[in-house]
């Protein structure tokens, strides 16, 4: 089944959201539970603004939602199964680079023959 344009341009967006390294180490985070915004931005090192406009774009790619408490905002995870794929890719490139040491050994091997 072909998925048509919208779908296309959603799961753009999605991955559009996931492509920084400060957002991904922030939905890394939130794999492990709720995180409120100061930790958010302990973790990430940025200043105040430019942590909420990145999780602006990934709450607006439905990825965390917020929850508003007093004067705190937690974030969570609300698309649970992105842990899943980050996961996914971290093992692909754990075993990529395994690959890549074994023909470097391999190579070693047969230099030395």
């Amino acid at each position: 089944m072909h998925a048509n344009a919208t779908e296309l341009a959603r799961r753009a967006k999605l991955f559009k959201a996931l492509g920084h390294p400060s957002r991904l180490l922030m939905v890394e985070a939130l794999g492990a539970g709720e995180k409120c915004v100061c930790e958010l931005r302990e973790l990430v090192g940025s200043d105040i603004s430019t942590i909420s406009k990145h999780l602006s774009v990934l709450k607006e790619a439905g990825i965390v939602h917020d929850d508003r408490r007093g004067t705190n905002i937690y974030y969570s995870l609300r698309m649970q199964c992105v842990t899943g794929f980050l996961g996914c890719v971290r093992r692909f490139f754990d075993q990529q680079l395994e690959e890549q040491f074994q023909y470097l050994e391999d190579l070693r091997n047969k230099t030395r023959a």
